[in-house]
């Protein structure tokens, strides 16, 4: 079977980090990643966006936290024992997103990024960097930029 090569990537080895979100797993670059906590409640917000659970004190600073699943469209997660928050820095700004559970680091191949494949002509495929098929399954790259867009994060932040 070819591989076929990713335009979004040189020819470079990428870190990431794999976690899951219902039945699905997912990754996003290392290097976006700042910690990864065991899941503790939040404090809600009144009349926040949907996807935001709440904001939790990170050390002293006050941080938003993402259902990424209910962000991709998913149903929301529902945390228990085994949920995680990855924190990660986006757009200069400190989030915290709830996975189900982080599952692997992992160091691959820019070349077994794939792109995603076209589904239909309004199929919006910004969130993914591509797929990476390996020898568990399919993961789904994200691109956190794309997802919180810099003006979606100011709000959270005011």
């Amino acid at each position: 079977m070819a591989t076929i090569s990713s335009t979004s990537f040189g020819g470079e080895t990428l870190e990431i980090i794999a976690f899951r979100l219902h039945d699905q797993e997912f990754c996003v670059k290392t290097t976006t990643i700042r910690e990864i906590r065991g899941w503790a409640p939040s404090t809600p917000i009144p009349h926040a966006p949907a996807d935001v659970i709440g904001v939790m004190n990170l050390r002293g600073s006050v941080i938003p936290i993402i259902d990424l699943a209910y962000k991709l469209g998913m149903k929301s997660t529902v945390a228990n024992e085994r949920s995680a928050i990855v924190v990660a820095e986006v757009h200069n700004m400190v989030i915290g997103m709830l996975v189900d559970r982080v599952s692997d680091i992992l160091t691959i191949p820019s070349s077994q990024v794939q792109p995603v494949p076209e589904v239909s002509a309004s199929f919006d495929k910004t969130f993914s960097e591509g797929i990476i098929a390996n020898e568990n399954g399919m993961i789904c790259f994200l691109n956190l930029a794309k997802m919180f867009k810099g003006s979606d994060l100011e709000d959270l932040a005011a």
